[in-house]
């Protein structure tokens, strides 16, 4: 009787929140063996990485990784130093432009975390869960920004130099709206509850229901046309 085959392995950014459970949940449909990568770099919404270690144990993933650096030594963000989080944004004010909660180079920054396991562990894929549509201005959220990346790590990886397995990096929602995003979670039987998306969330981790993650999140489930399960403050006015 022959051995089962081997899985293929995949590293996962896992931020905890709807889009990274989302494209970690495709990556293990697709038969990854997935290695779940999350980052505590100073942000404000730490409640984040307790969502990323509820999914990752929800979606057993062979394994959970959280790394720490301390981005606040730079600043230059809503969600790393001393600016406020934007609230009640408009639709039209949450089109233009690249908002204050855009970090400096982060998906730059977690890609290379990435890239460097997946050299570790063997691994010739990697998942992000970014969307050029519903993404909030982020310039590294864009396609042409994922595909000089993957350009640079066939350069920078020692795979990629002698001529082995080039690396490819999956945006399975890059253009999917949010609505599409949750409609495809519950498809796969994710559950939702578990995630956190909110920039600003309350000392218990409820979720502000008003800056701009928040917005689009509610957003999504009101055009999916399903209620969103996570809590929300009372003042927010968000129905549960």
């Amino acid at each position: 009787m022959e051995p089962p085959a081997t899985k293929p392995k995949a590293i996962a950014l896992l931020s905890g929140g709807i889009d990274s459970t989302t494209a970690l949940a495709l990556a293990q449909r697709q038969g990854f063996e997935v290695y779940a990568l999350t980052f505590r770099y100073g942000q404000r919404h730490e409640v984040e990485i307790a969502a990323a270690r509820r999914v990752a144990r929800a979606l057993h993933v062979a394994r959970h990784e959280i790394v720490e650096f301390d981005l606040r030594r730079f600043g230059g963000s809503a969600l790393t130093d001393e600016i406020a989080v934007p609230k009640d944004r408009t639709p039209a004010e949450l089109a233009a432009g690249i908002p204050v909660t855009y970090v400096p180079a982060r998906n730059t920054i977690f890609l290379s975390f990435a890239l460097a396991w997946a050299e570790v562990v063997g691994a010739a894929d990697i998942f992000i869960g970014v969307t050029a549509l519903d993404y909030s201005g982020y310039p590294d959220c864009r396609p042409e920004y994922i595909a000089a990346f993957q350009t640079m790590a066939g350069l920078a990886t020692r795979a990629g130099v002698e001529g082995g397995q080039r690396l490819r990096i999956h945006t399975p929602l890059i253009a999917l709206s949010k609505r599409e995003i949750i409609l495809t979670g519950l498809s796969l039987g994710l559950d939702y509850a578990l995630t956190s998306s909110c920039y600003d969330p309350a000392p218990g981790g409820e979720a502000c229901g008003r800056c701009d993650a928040c917005l689009l999140r509610l957003k999504g489930f009101a055009e999916a046309g399903t209620p969103d399960p996570i809590r929300y403050r009372a003042a927010a006015g968000v129905s549960q």
